[in-house]
């Protein structure tokens, strides 16, 4: 009762004074400047002293002092008065200034008063409590370092917009995020306070990246709610760079979780269900990953707008892989221009984390994808890329797994992108193919020269490379000079690789070895249908028991492989990929049908050419993948990628 009583009269007796000074919300508040807040310079928030007030109990200092000596009643107001909603901003800033020239008082006795004082509602206040409350903290974590985390945890806390809690009867009737237009404001401000603190300890980065990982939000938050993490942990790279690798890493882990959460099956079938409903997503989705978001709920009653995922979790990792894009454009480039110091410096950061992470993930859709917009920057990265992936492919220290995800990524990258010129996908091959010929020479007379994935997993990922390489890129190949280009193509040798007892044509994706079938034999630099004819008759099916009965497979991807630059199908981060993007072009009857002008080979070829034109091969089809072997024949209409079949009959 005593503390209620002192409370109203500290009320009653301060009301005019706090009528003069503007609040939050009032008409007569101007709404601060978003960029830059001034901060008070050292002198004055040291020195300046704290402002009269009128106080019931004597200044903080007394309160302190009585405090220690077992007299509890003024603490005890003070507290009352902290956590008081209605506390106005005079008051906060009469309480900050004393609270500044009591700051050597304030030991770890009085961690729970240091606790309220740091739950304050600073940042929806008027610009003098947000300078108050900066100086205040520059004081504490420079006096009394123990608070150091404390401060840490209540700025990366603000990185996310505040929950807006409703109540009625002590019962919760609504909860939403805050969509304050004064978000960017208060992040700026958060900013500007870790720049402030780190100022006055040193060590304040090596004790902030534990609160940013512990902080990051569950992958089931809102899109909104996510995005402004990832964006806030971004900008701390620019003014802590020696956590950007850290941070990077933290980020692409995230984002990988997405990615693998959400197949390209999945997101594809999600996208038809759209379309089928005009435009509404399906109630299953929706159970299945709404949670508690009230945004998302919303969306289940109205049409998704044009770029907006069906899936949710693509709809979270598409926001976010916009973030890291735009990212990676602010620091590369500077009101247009080009950065190459601050670029190398980030693409080192992203090596390391695509090789930490990525590069062992399997299956990842779109998060390899900073890798291939980064190194469009400049050619100099992508051969830089192209050299790295090299060296960890031939490694034979490395495991077998990264050997063959780095032959993948060779193979995938040289096909797509656009701003590969023909003369470094001549060099790739030039090493690819002698290094091909080399482990044929190795093994093709020992005793483990017989065709076995398990032993020559990496081999047959490298011919899968230089496959995929040339189906891709035999126009470029052959263009300009035919002659020139068909002799370099033919001192490559593809016949003895096809030929050689590993048999990679057995192990290599159906749909990449027909349509490599189906180019070599027009310009006549490979024969491959006897050899692929024979390993059909190999194939031994596998019989599989199931609830539904029993199912009979063949198993077409023993290497487990996919292509890593698949077509992007992500709708808002995809438009950052036009112009360098490759797409699939449809090969045409033309375009493998076999010149007139190029000389036949000898008559035992002539009779595998006649072999191959019979009845048996009447409706054989050839295809290209565009993820996982299975998927392509399961999502024959993904965008940007071949199609699943082309008829040979006209041979």
């Amino acid at each position: 009762m005593e503390v209620e009583r002192l409370v109203n009269l500290v009320r009653a007796d301060s009301q005019e004074q706090w009528k003069q000074l503007p609040g939050p919300g009032t008409d007569n508040t101007s709404r601060p400047p978003r960029f830059p807040l001034t901060m008070l310079g050292e002198s004055e928030f040291l020195n300046s002293p704290p402002r009269k007030t009128v106080r019931f109990g004597g200044t903080v200092t007394e309160t302190l002092k009585k405090y220690k000596e077992g007299d509890t009643v003024d603490y005890d107001l003070l507290m009352t008065q902290l956590v008081d909603p209605e506390i106005k901003d005079a008051q906060i800033i009469n309480w900050l200034q004393e609270f500044r020239g009591a700051v050597t008082q304030l030991t770890k006795d009085f961690e729970h008063l240091v606790s309220k004082i740091l739950k304050l509602p600073w940042l929806c206040r008027s610009l003098m409590v947000v300078e108050e409350y900066l100086a205040f903290l520059s004081n504490l974590v420079s006096a009394q370092t123990v608070y150091l985390r404390s401060c840490l945890n209540m700025l990366v806390s603000n990185f996310v917009p505040g929950r807006i809690v409703i109540q009625e009867n002590g019962v919760d009737i609504s909860d939403s995020e805050d969509e304050d237009e004064n978000l960017p404001r208060n992040f700026d401000i958060c900013h500007r306070a870790l720049q402030m603190i780190a100022k006055y300890v040193p060590s304040t980065p090596q004790f902030l990246m534990p609160i940013l990982v512990e902080k990051f939000p569950f992958v089931n938050k809102s899109a909104r709610f996510l995005e402004c993490y990832v964006h806030n942990l971004l900008r701390i790279t620019v003014y802590f760079p020696e956590l950007c690798s850290e941070i990077l890493e933290l980020v692409v882990g995230k984002l990988l979780k997405l990615d693998v959460s959400a197949s390209r099956n999945d997101i594809e079938d999600a996208e038809e269900a759209v379309e089928v409903n005009n435009g509404l997503p399906t109630c299953t989705e929706e159970r299945m990953f709404d949670m508690d978001e009230d945004e998302e709920k919303q969306q289940a009653h109205s049409a998704l707008p044009n770029d907006m995922m069906a899936h949710p979790m693509a709809e979270r990792l598409d926001i976010l892989m916009s973030v890291l894009l735009a990212y990676i454009k602010d620091v590369c480039y500077v009101n247009g221009e080009f950065m190459l110091t601050r670029t190398k410096d980030l693409y080192r950061d992203l090596i390391v984390v695509f090789d930490k992470l990525v590069l062992r993930t399997h299956a990842s859709c779109h998060v390899q994808y900073f890798m291939f917009y980064i190194c469009s920057f400049k050619l100099g990265l992508a051969e830089a890329f192209l050299e790295h992936l090299w060296k960890m492919m031939q490694n034979p220290n490395n495991p077998a797994v990264i050997r063959q995800a780095a032959a993948g990524y060779i193979g995938s990258f040289l096909a797509r992108a656009t701003y590969i010129p023909v003369v470094t996908v001549k060099a790739c091959l030039d090493l690819l193919v002698p290094w091909i010929h080399h482990y044929i020479d190795s093994q093709d007379a020992g005793t483990k020269a017989y065709c076995d994935v398990a032993l020559h997993g990496s081999f047959y990922s490298a011919c899968q490379a230089v496959f995929y390489i040339f189906i891709f890129r035999c126009k470029q190949l052959l263009s300009g000079n035919l002659r020139k280009g068909l002799s370099y193509l033919q001192n490559l040798n593809f016949e003895r690789i096809v030929m050689c007892q590993l048999n990679p044509l057995k192990v290599c994706l159906p749909s990449v070895v027909n349509l490599f079938a189906a180019i070599t034999r027009k310009y006549q630099l490979a024969f491959c249908y006897t050899i692929i004819e024979r390993n059909n008759r190999q194939h031994i099916p596998v019989v599989r028991s199931s609830t539904g009965g029993d199912l009979v497979q063949i198993c077409t991807n023993p290497l487990d492989c996919f292509f890593p630059f698949d077509p992007y199908i992500l709708k808002r981060s995809k438009k950052m990929f036009d112009g360098i993007y490759r797409v699939w072009e449809d090969l045409s009857l033309q375009d493998i049908q076999v010149p007139q002008n190029i000389i036949k080979l000898d008559a035992a070829e002539d009779e595998e050419d006649d072999f191959l034109k019979g009845e048996s091969l009447q409706n054989e089809t050839v295809g290209i993948t565009t993820g996982s072997f299975e998927s392509h024949t399961q999502s024959p209409n993904n965008v940007g990628s071949p199609l699943t079949m082309f008829p040979l009959q006209n041979f």
